[in-house]
């Protein structure tokens, strides 16, 4: 049985607590609990490995973003097969086997756990992009979106307003070139999930059962800034939404 980490003290901007803004943070943050949940020491065992300050390569890097259901599986990897380019996601492989442990911590460390895996992340991006085109299912922007909609209650108007922080990218992090919003209609995201017949994880029930919620999730997402996300509706056949994804990137991004 593992040990588990005592919720901290009380924090006056838990945003800012729960959203660690730097690679320094997030070792700290670990660091208080590497003691008793071994998983968070082989964290920041991989974290502590990463060069700072990640560059890219000369191929674009491009991440996809949205809720589940709203189609980023079948893109990412049609976009990957089209530019031959390279598959990543977020949290990478090499600790997606420790998430239902820091599902079950407290918010700071289970947020910590998650954007921890960006900056891991970032150290694969890296290499990937002298290669070849990097394409991304989900990075930092998923970690902040779900991040401000669970430490937020109430309505879209109740979020931090639009030029907070919260929604800007971490300086020491490194950028993709371009960031797609997949958006689907609520009832046919709720219809494709039903088809998938998987087991929903804890925030999916969340989105599902609470409307605002996922109001506030998919808002969060419109508001964060560079980079920003450009929305693309994802409703339409595979072979349309393809097509406007890569003429969006086209757009953006150099080859």
């Amino acid at each position: 049985m593992l040990r588990r980490c005592a919720p901290g003290s009380p924090r006056p901007q838990p945003l800012v607590y729960a959203l660690p803004p730097s690679a320094s943070a997030l070792r700290q943050r670990l660091r208080q609990c590497a003691e008793r949940i071994p998983e968070a020491e082989a964290v920041l065992d991989l974290l502590e490995k990463c060069p700072e300050h990640q560059k890219k390569g000369s191929f674009p890097v491009i991440v996809f973003e949205g809720l589940d259901a709203t189609g980023k599986t079948t893109v990412t990897q049609a976009v990957t097969d089209t530019l031959n380019g390279v598959l990543l996601q977020s949290p990478p492989a090499c600790i997606s086997q420790w998430r239902t442990v820091f599902d079950d911590e407290p918010t700071p460390i289970k947020r910590a756990f998650y954007a921890a895996g960006n900056y891991i992340l970032a150290s694969e991006i890296a290499k990937a992009s002298t290669q070849a085109p990097v394409i991304i299912d989900r990075y930092w922007h998923s970690t902040a979106a779900y991040t401000i909609a669970t430490e937020t209650s109430g309505k879209v108007q109740d979020l931090p307003p639009a030029q907070d922080e919260v929604y800007q990218w971490p300086e020491d992090l490194l950028k993709p070139d371009l960031v797609l919003l997949l958006t689907v209609d609520p009832e046919e995201r709720v219809r494709r999930l039903q088809q998938r017949g998987l087991e929903k994880t804890k925030e999916e029930a969340e989105l599902e059962a609470n409307i605002l919620f996922r109001q506030r999730v998919e808002e969060s997402y419109r508001r964060m800034v560079n980079p920003a996300c450009q929305e693309v509706d994802a409703s339409p056949s595979k072979e349309e939404v393809l097509k406007t994804v890569l003429q969006l990137i086209k757009k953006h991004c150099a080859f």
